[in-house]
């Protein structure tokens, strides 16, 4: 099959022929149909904490059709259905395994990680992360499905009420999906920190009430001034969307008296903050990361009812051959928001 292969660190990924996956006895081949291009995905081809290996195949937000069953796969799978799948093999034996919570599985393996990923023709996946789509569900949509799931996780993390105001730093993809849900779940207001004009203008087509361009000059004092002005009170939930050092301090600074910050951003440098500043608010600091079944089929109902749309989210549908140079572009996007990778 054709794959697009990381190599090396500052080096494009490389289209080549690669052997087709083999399912192990629980698993199931899919044929890719599309597959996301994720933060993760960049952060994996850059020197840092999750660098790949040289030879693996990135990409985690896949969604396809299967092609073959491993003798031992449970569900009554059949070749020919619309799946989409969580990027995790787990072992199906732990009690993270036995509440859906397959990312705290010690014995996982993870798609684009430590297993071969979905910027490929064929993938394999997990009998039990694997899910079936609805036939008015199409697959170009399913494939957001991945990023839906990891901004409700937050918003759920989050226990966030009807009639909340919420600050969103960044637009990214996991930024508009929290928006999203954050709206979806009755928050008063949800104001979203952006500086990029395409992204800001994502934002209200995703769920914003209000998108703020900050002023780097004005400080963190501005923009909680901006929220202010916008959403009529202080923030009860910030969600910090980006990842980059020194906003999590920020986010601090901005929270009132028992707010709730939700890191959600993946930052791989070391950062600092002032602890007094947290302490004397008595904040509630809580890291989201990853997914759940049930964000995962809660995504995928929703999305099949027409009670979310992501489709503004969509800006780049590039082939196989193209994803090299599409994944380039993504280190300074532009326009993009997500890209997707068409195989068929």
């Amino acid at each position: 099959m054709k794959a697009a292969v990381f190599t090396e660190v500052g080096t494009p990924l490389a289209v080549e022929q690669v052997p087709d996956p083999a399912p192990a006895p629980s698993e199931l081949v899919v044929k890719v149909g599309y597959c996301g291009v994720c933060g993760t995905d960049l952060h994996a081809t850059r020197q840092g904490l999750t660098t790949a290996c040289h030879g693996q195949i990135l990409g985690h937000e896949f969604v396809g059709e299967i092609v073959e069953v491993g003798p031992q796969a449970q569900g009554n799978w059949q070749v020919g259905e619309r799946v989409c799948a969580m990027p995790f093999i787990a072992c199906g034996h732990c009690l993270p395994c036995a509440a859906g919570r397959f990312f705290e599985c010690q014995n996982k393996k993870v798609a684009g990680v430590d297993a071969q990923g979905g910027f490929a023709e064929y993938v394999a996946t997990g009998c039990r992360e694997t899910l079936r789509l609805p036939d008015n569900l199409e697959l170009q949509t399913a494939a957001l499905v991945e990023p839906l799931a990891v901004g409700i996780h937050a918003v759920r993390v989050a226990q966030l009420k009807a009639g909340s105001r919420v600050l969103i730093i960044g637009a990214g993809p996991i930024g508009l999906t929290t928006a999203l849900w954050c709206r979806f779940f009755g928050a008063r207001s949800v104001v979203v920190s952006e500086t990029a004009a395409s992204r800001a203008a994502l934002a209200q087509a995703m769920g914003a009430t209000t998108v703020l361009r900050p002023d780097p000059a004005a400080g963190t004092a501005g923009l909680l001034a901006q929220f202010m002005d916008a959403a009529g009170g202080p923030p009860d939930v910030i969600f910090e969307c980006v990842g980059a050092p020194g906003l999590l301090q920020q986010c601090i600074e901005i929270a009132p008296y028992g707010g709730r910050i939700i890191p959600v951003g993946v930052c791989e440098q070391p950062d600092s903050i002032m602890p007094f500043f947290g302490l004397v608010k008595e904040l509630n600091i809580q890291f989201a990361i990853a997914h759940t079944l049930d964000d995962f089929e809660t995504s995928i109902a929703m999305l099949a009812a027409g009670r979310i749309d992501v489709a503004p989210m969509i800006t780049d549908i590039v082939s196989l051959e193209q994803l090299p140079a599409a994944f380039e572009a993504l280190r300074t996007p532009d326009h993009q928001c997500k890209v997707l990778a068409r195989m068929w």
